[in-house]
């Protein structure tokens, strides 16, 4: 007569082991993420009017669509007046939505040395642009701009992948912004 086999036995766990708090200095060594370079600053926005500065830009495109649309289905293809109408409405309405929301986005930031530059909805975007790397900073605004009195600063800087645009700001302060980073800039090329 056969011993009957004896049950599985469950495999074994291994048993944890206690969590010890790394030292003061191991703990700078260990690699991990770095905090965003945003952490507990405070943006400055832009100027609400940059928006509709944005729609204005946008409706003129919007309004040539439409009569192109218009005279199209007028005169050829009745039925492009039932597609593109409704087309035109709905991207009229995601425009408005977008271009708000991405106003909000956008801002920045004067640290001691450097500036934070901040937009994007989705893929969230921050340059740092330190001051002593600027070459030269301009202030630039277009015919719709000026009409809302608005003005973007254009930062330069040796590599042109860390150049950087501040649009929507009220003109008096695009030049004020002007003139501190480029006081700024010679103050810390001065120190080196």
């Amino acid at each position: 007569m056969s011993t009957p086999a004896p049950p599985p036995q469950p495999p074994r766990q291994p048993e944890p082991q206690p969590q010890r708090e790394p030292q003061p200095q191991q703990r700078a060594a260990q690699p991990g993420p770095l905090p965003p370079p945003e952490a507990g600053v405070a943006f400055q926005p832009v100027d609400r009017r940059y928006a509709y500065a944005r729609l204005l830009t946008e409706s003129t495109f919007l309004l040539v669509a439409l009569i192109v649309v218009l005279v199209v289905g007028i005169l050829f293809w009745k039925p492009l007046l039932w597609i593109g109408l409704p087309v035109i409405a709905a991207w009229a309405i995601f425009a408005v939505w977008l271009i708000f929301r991405q106003t909000r986005a956008l801002g920045y930031a004067e640290r001691a040395s450097d500036l934070l530059v901040r937009h994007g909805i989705m893929f969230h975007t921050t340059s740092v642009v330190p001051y002593g790397r600027l070459q030269y900073v301009e202030v630039s605004s277009g015919p719709i701009e000026r009409m809302f009195g608005l003005a973007g600063v254009e930062l330069h800087t040796a590599s042109a992948s860390t150049d950087a645009t501040i649009p929507g700001l009220p003109r008096a302060e695009a030049e004020r912004l002007r003139d501190e980073l480029a006081t700024r800039g010679e103050s810390q090329l001065a120190g080196l």
